[in-house]
């Protein structure tokens, strides 16, 4: 087995005039009800004695801290597959273009794999054999995830590195992921509340803005629905770390990088020249903050032309309180106040703007939507409509709310 803790992380990467845009698809249809973010690109990160440090100010870290090394478990192969009965396709949880995640069970205080039933709950993400692009992203998720301790980072737990096995092993999130709770339609799946989608947005930006906050800043880069999952009480976990690159240094304002991440989301400028900044990340937030609102795909092919690209359809619209009332999910209908639904809506319209200098800090984000959150006055509109309507008020075009099976990001 091997570690690999040798060199220190790069911060840049030689990148051409045009950038290419490599997508990675969410694949929203093969992650049953546990979807990991698993579908994986190559970086450039390597796994290093990287030089992450905590700023010394009261609001960083917020409730956080980074490790000097990582604290992780090292199993071997023969202990991940006792641990999942041999990899069995009843075990399965989700599948990505990194591989296959499986439930497995481990004892709670030694890790050590036990028998189904008998300990806790774990996930184990096992490399595809076939991948020849997965190493350095188990690499990168290994370095950041085994470094960043955080209430709103998935806990990676350990890994494996045996022969051409690469594994790893995280905590278990029982609800899954945001994008099954938004824009699946399932009887198991209950449709999220303002509450709950608050709450849920809420903790993701709490483990952003702490990313954001080390003195080393950590650029997450592919913020999207599908990389946040939800334990049983519905706190928000970021999770995949395999496209994370340290911030900035020597007082750069950005990193030049291979362009990647998934479309829809991806920072306008990020796609369009390769500079990656900490605020490319806030512009991702804005469009989770978008699909939280709206109940729709920040990219569906299905939808009319011209709103396909839930951005481009949906931002000129936000700044109008009528016209945003047409827009909100019908499912929250009476649930929210028109101040914090436009109070959103500001924030998002913040969060998308053009420039990254005029984009809002994630902590600046966090704190008003706690301010929306803390907002008690009751929506105007009592009248009570069935909140698992399945209509939608896009009188723009009745096709607006297509079947959630979408197709690939790569648009």
């Amino acid at each position: 087995m091997g570690n690999c803790f040798g060199a220190k992380l790069s911060n840049s990467n030689p990148s051409s005039t045009h950038p290419s845009f490599s997508a990675r698809p969410s694949t929203p249809d093969t992650s049953k009800n546990y979807s990991s973010g698993v579908g994986y690109s190559a970086t450039s990160s390597s796994i290093g004695n990287s030089r992450f440090s905590a700023a010394a100010s009261d609001d960083t870290c917020l409730n956080g801290e980074i490790l000097p090394t990582p604290n992780l478990k090292i199993f071997s192969f023969s202990d991940l597959k006792l641990a999942t009965k041999n990899f069995k396709s009843d075990s399965v949880l989700g599948v990505g273009g990194f591989g296959t995640v499986y439930k497995g069970w481990v004892d709670e205080k030694t890790l050590a794999p036990t028998k189904a039933g008998i300990g806790m709950i774990v996930a184990i993400k096992k490399l595809n054999s076939e991948s020849t692009q997965g190493f350095e992203e188990w690499q990168s998720e290994v370095n950041f995830l085994g470094r960043l301790s955080h209430p709103n980072l998935v806990k990676l737990l350990g890994y494996c590195h045996e022969d051409k096995e690469l594994l790893l092993v995280y905590e278990f999130m029982q609800k899954g992921s945001l994008e099954n709770h938004l824009f699946r339609r399932s009887a198991a799946i209950e449709p999220l509340s303002w509450d709950l989608r608050l709450k849920i947005v809420i903790g993701a930006a709490r483990g952003l803005a702490f990313l954001h906050t080390s003195e080393k800043k950590v650029i997450y880069r592919d913020f999207k629905a599908s990389n946040i999952l939800l334990d049983g009480n519905y706190n928000a976990k970021i999770s995949d770390f395999g496209l994370a690159k340290l911030g900035p240094s020597g007082g750069n304002s950005h990193v030049t990088t291979r362009v990647m991440g998934t479309y829809g989301y991806a920072a306008p400028e990020y796609v369009e020249t390769g500079h990656l900044y900490v605020k490319s990340d806030v512009y991702g937030f804005g469009v989770v903050l978008l699909e939280m609102l709206t109940g729709l795909r920040a990219l569906d092919t299905k939808r009319p032309s011209g709103q396909q690209k839930l951005v481009d359809w949906v931002k000129p619209m936000l700044s109008n309180k009528r016209k945003l009332k047409s827009i909100m999910d019908a499912r929250l209908e009476g649930q929210y106040s028109s101040k914090g639904a436009m109070l959103a809506a500001q924030i998002t319209l913040k969060c998308l703007e053009g420039d990254p200098k005029n984009r809002p800090s994630m902590k600046e984000v966090m704190d008003v939507l706690e301010q929306i959150e803390a907002i008690k006055e009751k929506p105007k509109e009592s009248r009570s409509k069935p909140e698992h309507s399945s209509s939608h008020r896009h009188r723009q075009s009745p096709r607006s709310r297509q079947s959630p099976r979408q197709t690939n990001d790569r648009g």
